[in-house]
């Protein structure tokens, strides 16, 4: 590669965590992406710069549980739309195998 010229782009999000008994951790979450050129590309000389933004906006995750009957209505949802499905499915198997048979 050579002698080249870095950019690095820094992103900050501060962030809390918040578990189950109420404790907080208060913290940050990064990501970053990165650019190289060589000299002869940029025409410049060999250089690292890091170009940092820090995000107005604060993240905050909390843990929780759902209740019984959250739990049970997911649950009977999920269950309904398994016997829809099989349903329709059922219904075009009928009329394809009735439309088969009759035009035999």
């Amino acid at each position: 590669h050579g002698s080249g010229y870095f950019q690095y782009y820094i992103k900050v999000v501060p962030t809390i965590y918040e578990s189950l008994s109420g404790t907080e951790v208060h913290t940050n979450q990064y990501s970053y992406t990165e650019l190289f050129r060589t000299t002869k590309e940029v025409d410049k000389m060999p250089a690292v710069y890091f170009h940092y933004e820090i995000s107005p906006i604060m993240a905050k995750f909390s843990e929780g549980r759902r209740s019984l009957s959250s739990f049970l209505t997911g649950l009977c949802a999920i269950v309904g739309g398994v016997f829809t499905v099989a349903g329709m499915v059922d219904s075009c198997i009928y009329r394809w195998s009735s439309k088969l048979w009759t035009s035999a």
